[in-house]
């Protein structure tokens, strides 16, 4: 028998990023680097954040950092799709470091 996954309630699926050798044109268009990091679905409802994974799992407590930033913003409500990275920081920082930010200590850390 197959079982099927409930999704947690609220939780939006991510846009996914398509790789292309050239870019759409227009002011109907905006583009993002993809970065060597989490795709994360962010959701804030009053005080309330939740980060979901692209299947839809729980990233919550894996985060504090970005829950703590988007508890701070100004609007009661909102959804963001994004990337969550850390950016290196030796050498004058700036650029993301992927396997830093895979590690679960720099992930958990403040």
């Amino acid at each position: 028998m197959l079982r099927m996954r409930t999704l947690p309630a609220g939780f939006i699926a991510p846009c996914l990023p398509t790789k292309t050798d050239e870019l759409p044109s227009g002011s109907d268009w905006l583009h993002e680097i993809k970065h060597d990091g989490f795709r994360i679905i962010a959701r804030k409802d009053g005080e309330r954040v939740r980060l979901y994974s692209r299947p839809g799992n729980d990233l919550t407590n894996r985060f504090p950092l970005i829950v703590e930033a988007l508890a701070r913003l100004r609007p009661r409500s909102c959804i963001i799709d994004g990337e969550a990275v850390t950016q290196q920081t030796q050498r004058g920082g700036g650029v993301a470091d992927g396997k830093a930010f895979r590690s679960r200590a720099a992930a958990i850390s403040k």
